[in-house]
């Protein structure tokens, strides 16, 4: 059973907690993310940025004024048969639905049938299209990820060096001609401030037990920008800033403005 003070709770919130709360409101507001009658698929593979997204979007849903539907959807890569146990529990507790699959996604990825890609690009593959096709049986409107704005730093940085294109990590993002759309409500949240929220709220993170978890072209990329930001802590500021900034400029939404009256004379 789940501890009773992990259930989440608007009125007892700490300030990392309040963070992520306030700050994924604030980017589902400011891009129109979700509209009445949203069925959300949440992507929880039970790492610490996918549980808090689970916490946040269970509140939120709480807070906002109209009615949507969560479900939880977890891929086991197959490393461990049993890591999903823990986030079963927890969706039980929280009152979600949940589909929860074991596969032989990370296995094959380091296998022979893998020659061309890395095991993370394939196995990553494999999972995205299998939470499609879970999409489109349970009828979700949308798909949510816990990316942050730490994964929107490091992909930008990776488009740059690997293909030379200038792209982010888009906060929503429409596919199949429409039916479904691909959300990132935790996308200007930083990570330390995740992993603090995560503590407070006591979540069973699980291990990543996958043997390229720290060997990726990513972990790479990331390691590089903490050297340079740990040679001038200023800059980490700067690039977080600036790159929020950039990415959440494509996706505002105009906020209407009263009309005027035009009974009142000039």
């Amino acid at each position: 059973m789940i501890k009773k003070n992990r259930i989440p709770d608007l009125k007892r919130l700490n300030y990392a907690q309040k963070y992520c709360l306030g700050k994924t409101g604030k980017l589902m507001l400011d891009t129109r993310m979700l509209s009445p009658g949203s069925r959300i698929g949440l992507a929880v593979s039970g790492g610490v940025d996918s549980l808090v997204l689970l916490y946040v979007m269970w509140l939120r849903r709480r807070i906002l004024p109209f009615f949507h539907e969560l479900m939880v959807l977890h891929i086991n890569p197959g490393f461990d048969p049993k890591a999903h146990e823990a986030l079963l529990g927890l969706t039980g507790e929280l009152g979600l639905s949940a589909h929860v699959e074991i596969t032989d996604f990370g296995p094959r990825a380091h296998s022979d049938e893998n020659k061309k890609n890395s095991a993370c690009f394939y196995c990553g593959m494999l999972r995205r299209k299998r939470l499609f096709a879970l999409c489109r049986q349970y009828n979700l409107t949308h798909l949510a990820f816990g990316h942050t704005a730490t994964d929107l730093v490091s992909t930008f940085f990776m488009n740059l060096f690997q293909t030379g294109r200038v792209d982010g990590m888009s906060a929503t993002e429409p596919f199949f001609h429409g039916r479904l759309q691909v959300i990132r409500p935790m996308l200007l949240v930083e990570k330390p401030m995740i992993i603090k929220a995560a503590r407070a709220w006591e979540l069973p993170v699980t291990e990543n037990v996958c043997p390229s978890a720290h060997s990726s072209t990513r972990s790479d990329v990331e390691n590089w920008l903490e050297d340079v930001f740990h040679q001038a802590p200023r800059k980490r500021t700067n690039v977080y800033n600036a790159l929020r900034k950039w990415q959440l400029a494509k996706h505002l939404v105009p906020r209407e403005k009263t009309p005027p009256d035009e009974t009142t004379s000039s």
